[in-house]
């Protein structure tokens, strides 16, 4: 994904959102977007006012990048069960970061994880936990404490449960200020 392709890309997740949070409608997404976004992708939409607000998406490419941000965002700003729904009022503080993921590749342990490069899944059964490769060099964890937060966020024991470990990589884009300039952010 390029920065031209981004900016696109953070205008269709910001028109989802603004539409849905006032009309509570879905957009279809628009005729000639650049090609990336017919390709099946993983992507994930996080929103912030000063503080977390929202973030959701699809970890596995299972639908196209375009649908895929669609109910992303729009996930983020009104489904995400950790917060209340993204208010009309709020939506001129809030400021977007899109991921796009690459597809998950099962590891065996901390070793295999590099921070900067890498988000992390752990899956067992029906459990499963996910972080974004941002979050750990914003919080600046080490590869073990990134793969125990994200049993933790599974629900699972930190080397006390086994589960399956996946990584992926992922490219980051981010609003300065809401609906402004779209940079793409260096996590190394």
């Amino acid at each position: 994904m390029d920065l031209d392709e981004a900016r696109v890309g953070m205008r269709l997740a910001r028109q989802a959102i603004e539409i849905a949070v006032n009309s509570g409608e879905r957009i279809e997404a628009p005729e000639g977007l650049p090609a990336i976004f017919e390709e099946l992708g993983g992507v994930f939409v996080t929103l912030h006012s000063g503080v977390l607000r929202g973030c959701v998406g699809y970890p596995y490419p299972t639908t196209t990048i375009k649908e895929a941000l669609i109910d992303s965002a729009i996930s983020a700003a009104l489904h995400d069960y950790r917060f209340p729904p993204v208010r009309a009022d709020e939506l001129p503080r809030i400021t977007m970061e899109i991921t796009f993921l690459s597809k998950p590749v099962r590891i065996f342990g901390p070793s295999d994880i590099v921070i900067g490069k890498h988000g992390i899944i752990v899956k067992k059964g029906l459990q499963q936990g996910l972080l974004l490769p941002q979050v750990a060099t914003d919080y600046g964890w080490t590869a073990q404490k990134f793969l125990d937060q994200t049993y933790v966020k599974a629900g699972l024991t930190p080397r006390g449960d086994s589960a399956e470990i996946f990584v992926f990589e992922g490219q980051v884009f981010s609003e300065l200020r809401p609906g402004g300039e779209v940079v793409e952010r260096c996590l190394e």
